[in-house]
């Protein structure tokens, strides 16, 4: 007799049904059971409001978890960067697999790249984070673009630069290479250049608390290095008191010797939407071993932003 199929909670749009049916095969390969995708709306799928008028955080996320604690999914698939930065204590993050590519990249008409756009340029997106990057590398190097707040999907996205719209639009690379469409990119942001968002790149697999079988079965995907630098990064968005949908951009990035990792480097920057102020810092310490260290790499770097003025940057800080 075949094992009942572990029931895994999703977003209907297409990169959170390509995330899903990805994590659904490694799923069934460690448990050894069928896994089928339940498609589950939420608010911020059918919301047209802008997300950071609707609260950013946890719009995607609430409704996956109601399901989750309803018993109607056995578990449920979250970009990272989507998750409220404390966890609830009858969920359990069970896996932070391997992260995808954590950079932005531009989609430009006639394939430019971003320091080839034409005066004037006008580049969507619906993320402060990335206009405050943009704008403040624009100014620091002569260019002169207009950023142009966006939302929707990835196709809805690439058409305003098809339709002739806009010159360029910012998406996350990750969510590109999950559905297949990378060729489209015309230019990829160096982490130099725009950080990205906290967690970005990421997944987060997530089922009941109390699941102790399921917890542990799921967490064979778990990747330690990826679970410590998401952790610093969402400690230091979370110690900043912003939401994910204020301007902060955070990496945590491994330092290498030859073979063996030495040490975890975290950047971070919060700046204003125009790029007229930032504040960008960055520390390095050893690999986090235990949750508490990654927690305690991105509050300290917290705290030093916060002293070179990272509040007064963030407009309205989420409560």
């Amino acid at each position: 007799m075949t094992e009942k199929a572990l029931r895994l909670g999703t977003r209907r749009s297409k990169l959170a049904m390509a995330q899903s049916g990805q994590v659904a095969e490694a799923v069934s390969r460690v448990t050894g059971r069928p896994v089928e995708l339940v498609e589950i709306t939420t608010y911020g799928d059918v919301s047209r409001e802008a997300l950071a008028q609707i609260g950013g955080t946890g719009v995607f996320v609430t409704a996956l978890r109601d399901a989750l604690l309803r018993g109607e999914v056995d578990f449920a698939v979250h970009s990272l960067k989507d998750l409220p930065t404390t966890q609830p204590e009858d969920l359990a993050l069970a896996a932070v697999p391997v992260r995808e590519d954590p950079r932005d990249v531009i989609v430009a008409r006639d394939a430019l790249k971003f320091t080839d756009l034409p005066r004037g340029a006008r580049i969507g997106t619906g993320a402060p984070r990335r206009m405050a990057q943009l704008n403040a590398y624009a100014r620091a190097h002569g260019l002169d673009i207009t950023t142009v707040p966006i939302r929707g999907n990835v196709d809805t996205r690439i058409r305003y630069v098809r339709d002739g719209e806009l010159d360029a639009v910012v998406l996350a690379a990750a969510g590109l290479n999950r559905i297949g469409r990378i060729e489209e990119v015309t230019d990829f942001l160096s982490v130099d250049t725009v950080l990205p968002a906290p967690g970005q790149g990421a997944l987060a697999i997530e089922c009941t608390a109390d699941n102790a079988d399921l917890v542990a079965a799921l967490g064979e995907l778990d990747d330690p290095f990826t679970r410590a630098a998401v952790t610093a990064e969402r400690s230091l968005l979370a110690a900043l008191e912003a939401g994910c949908s204020a301007p902060v951009g955070a990496l945590a990035d491994l330092l290498a010797d030859g073979q063996s990792v030495k040490e975890m480097r975290l950047r971070g920057i919060v700046g204003t939407t125009d790029g007229s102020r930032t504040v960008q810092l960055s520390t390095t310490g050893p690999v986090p071993q235990t949750h508490e260290q990654a927690l305690a790499l991105g509050r300290d770097l917290a705290t030093e932003m916060l002293a070179q003025g990272a509040a007064g940057l963030m407009g309205e800080r989420a409560h």
